[in-house]
């Protein structure tokens, strides 16, 4: 299944098939934490569309709780490589959480997200840019003097407002919240993304 089609197959599926790209990329993603860890894990069949490049984010739930998160921007590796490394990455090497312990395996919730191509913003101010940002649909990408930062269309959930969005954004990138500069620039992406609990409603 080619990875520009993946939304189109699960809006057009029947319902046993609705995630069917999502439990192949959730299997890769648990996987690569399961064989890095000495555990038994979920195996994923090979597919051409898995070999195309592709961008995505693993994201680590741990009781309701944040627990990992890494990803790529932009599409460089094949996707089963992308998720991999970053199942790897969000397990051990987030540098906000120490790396994930075996004893914690069993309790994390994988959730991936596959990533539209970055799309520049065009704006002439602040208020301009606020006013074109999509609550709960656009991840924003903030960069400035080598500085950057994320986030994906699901921290609308935290942060629904959009300057709340923004000021936090510049946060991550170690800008201040009020921070402005002409030469900022902001990019957006749209994300399909699959949760291991919504998964398992298709799942047997």
């Amino acid at each position: 299944m080619p990875v520009e089609r993946a939304s189109e197959a699960r809006s057009e599926a029947k319902p046993s098939e609705v995630t069917e790209p999502g439990v192949s990329l959730l299997a890769i993603a648990r996987g690569a934490i399961a064989a890095a860890l000495g555990e038994a894990g979920p195996r994923c069949e090979p597919a051409a569309w898995l070999e195309e490049k592709a961008a995505s984010f693993v994201t680590l739930m741990q009781r309701g709780q944040l627990r990992g998160c890494i990803g790529s921007l932009s599409a460089e590796r094949a996707l089963r490589v992308d998720v991999e490394h970053n199942a790897l990455a969000a397990a051990f090497r987030d540098p906000r959480f120490a790396p994930l312990s075996r004893s914690e395996y069993r309790e994390i919730e994988v959730e991936v997200s596959l990533l539209s191509p970055l799309d520049p913003i065009e704006f002439e101010s602040e208020s301009h840019a606020l006013g074109q940002l999509r609550p709960g649909v656009d991840g924003v990408l903030l960069e400035y003097a080598g500085r950057r930062g994320t986030f994906l269309p699901q921290v609308w959930e935290q942060l629904p407002e959009p300057n709340a969005f923004l000021a936090h954004l510049k946060g991550k990138a170690g800008l201040p919240a009020g921070f402005w500069a002409a030469e900022l620039k902001l990019s957006r992406y749209t994300v399909d993304k699959w949760r291991e609990s919504d998964a398992k409603r298709f799942v047997q």
